[in-house]
């Protein structure tokens, strides 16, 4: 596509929108102004191509396409059907898959259809039939431990949160929580790292129908040998959540024990984050699992979201290029320059530094809670994510951590230099930031105090370190 066609694409999708809803047409010229002039270190965020982006915006939005390929409960999804296969196929060639399934419209969908993919040759019980007439809101936790015992009394397995694991991997918040009795495992208390001995431990004395693997802050490569080796000696299915690694993965970076697609029973992923796509997600199984996968809806799914699934097929295509690989290699590259920067200038590291696309820095040295923190940092134009540590005192909600990431910052075209600058200024910052009181006088979790002077001058020095790299240089709004 040419410079002038992408401005032109954009300009005129702004221009119709406007003549509806101005307010809509202002906020998403703003989102673009904000994205462009701000650090994006959130590592499961990213920013899709303006080819991903314009195959969201059209007709097959207007599509019902409940079923799979060739087999819809809808006449008329012929063209449905082609960008379905497409993105499947893409897929199945990127990943080296089997199976691959992409109707889920985000990750913890993709979590679903895999949890009850895997639990579906069970027997619907009498009980699971009367649940289904009932509001889930209802179920006490006596219903939800007599479902539980219906189906098998199913157990989960898989990375606590503080370590590193995700909500969807059984925690009672989210409805994997209530579907499986779950257990954690966690991470060495002094290397931050897993202990493969202390998971198949766990393994043996709890026996989990499912082992999850995969996290969402935990800075480390993950042996999947080592877990599908654990998951058969308890005769468990072996899954993996590759949300945030998914872009490493297509691009060839983790390989071997590193890669869970040949070790794994089921894998799931979102398709945004570090494989650069649009918000969704997808599954990748084994051949004997693509059945039950492939009801993902109506099981756990609404209907498949075809203007989505177009946008999949396209960012699974621009993966296939070899500049995909070129460019995963550098979010690794660029994390580990980041870490590096940041210890040197006194930053403590969980596991002391990253073998993958995120660092998570634990601010309790700068006298700080990750909230407090979070909020000095987007101050100064510098946008993060709180997220606990290991044996997190100040739990889920201040958090005593900071993740940060670099895919985003690396589709820019920031290097290993620049991630030195983004950590010379993260250290101003986070310096410079002190913890507020109450108003009784007792310590805040919350309040801060930051020179306002110092935020507006990072943020400048934010703004001038972006200024070589502009985001979609091509599209001008004006």
């Amino acid at each position: 596509m040419s410079r002038n066609a992408e401005s032109t694409a954009f300009r005129s999708a702004l221009e119709v929108i406007r003549a509806v809803e101005p307010r809509v047409a202002d906020a998403i010229g703003a989102e673009l102004t904000d994205q462009r002039e701000s650090l994006k270190l959130i590592a499961s965020e990213n920013y899709a191509s303006p080819a991903t982006l314009l195959a969201m915006g059209n007709w097959f939005s207007d599509k019902y396409a409940e079923g799979t390929v060739g087999r819809r409960f809808y006449a008329g999804c012929q063209n449905v059907d082609t960008v379905e296969a497409l993105a499947a196929e893409h897929a199945r060639e990127l990943f080296g898959a089997a199976h691959a399934y992409v109707q889920p419209h985000s990750g913890i969908d993709a979590n679903l259809v895999a949890f009850w993919a895997v639990l579906a040759d069970r027997v619907e019980s009498p009980a699971l039939k009367k649940a289904q007439v009932r509001h889930v809101n209802d179920l006490t936790e006596a219903d939800w431990f007599a479902l539980r015992r219906e189906l098998g009394n199913q157990r989960m397995l898989g990375m606590s949160l503080d370590a590193g694991g995700h909500l969807t991997h059984g925690f009672r918040p989210n409805i994997s929580g209530k579907m499986f009795d779950q257990r954690s495992y966690g991470t060495d208390p002094a290397t931050g790292l897993i202990d493969y001995d202390r998971v198949a431990e766990a393994a043996r004395e709890f026996k989990p129908l499912i082992l999850v693997g995969g996290y969402s802050a935990y800075p480390r490569k993950v042996n999947f040998r080592i877990l599908r080796e654990i998951a058969d000696s308890v005769g468990a299915t072996c899954m993996v959540d590759m949300a945030h690694f998914a872009g490493l993965v297509a691009g060839k970076v983790f390989t071997g024990d590193f890669d869970p697609v040949p070790h794994a029973h089921i894998v799931t992923t979102t398709t945004h984050k570090s494989l650069r796509g649009p918000r969704g997600g997808m599954v990748l199984c084994q051949p004997e699992l693509a059945d039950q996968v492939d009801r993902g809806c109506p099981m756990v799914l609404g209907g498949p979201l075809p203007h989505v699934m177009a946008a999949k097929a396209v960012a699974l295509a621009e993966a296939r290029r070899p500049d995909f690989a070129v460019y995963a290699q550098r979010i690794v590259d660029n994390a580990q320059a980041l870490a590096e920067g940041l210890l040197r200038r006194g930053a403590k590291l969980v596991t002391g530094g990253t073998d993958n696309h995120l660092v998570l820095i634990d601010v309790s040295g700068y006298g700080l809670t990750g909230r407090q923190a979070e909020q000095a940092l987007l101050d100064s134009g510098i946008v993060t994510n709180r997220n606990s540590v290991p044996q997190d005192p100040n739990g889920a909600w201040y958090t005593s951590g900071i993740r940060v990431g670099t895919p985003a910052l690396t589709t820019r075209g920031l290097g290993t230099a620049e991630m030195d600058q983004t950590a010379e200024l993260m250290h101003t910052v986070l310096t410079q930031t002190t913890a507020g009181a109450n108003a009784d006088g007792t310590p805040s979790k919350a309040k801060y105090t930051l020179d306002p002077a110092l935020a507006d001058k990072v943020a400048r020095q934010a703004t001038d370190l972006l200024a070589p790299h502009p985001l979609y240089p091509a599209i001008d709004l004006t």
